[in-house]
């Protein structure tokens, strides 16, 4: 039973961190368009909207793509924290 507790309580830690991104994402985005928008018009450009969404999509994507840890460190200093399955 605590195994199968370990698994859902994974699923669950999972699906609320998704959400939780998801929800950031849409904010920043809206952050974004914003900042986009309000800068072209202090440079006195005029910019239509689709080039305003699609320059704040692109920044907010490269952010979220800058905060993902990737690398053998990382990978190696997650493995080292979880428990070994003999010793619990």
């Amino acid at each position: 039973m605590s195994r199968l507790v370990r698994i859902l309580g994974g699923l669950v830690q999972t699906v609320v961190t998704f959400v939780v991104l998801i929800v950031l994402a849409i904010l920043a985005f809206y952050v974004t368009v914003f900042v986009v928008s309000t800068g072209a018009h202090l440079a006195g450009y005029d910019p239509s909207g689709d080039y305003v969404v699609l320059s704040a999509a692109l920044l907010v994507v490269a952010a979220l793509f800058g905060g993902i840890p990737i690398g053998r460190a990382q990978r190696q200093q997650y493995e080292d924290s979880e428990p070994s399955a003999g010793f619990e």
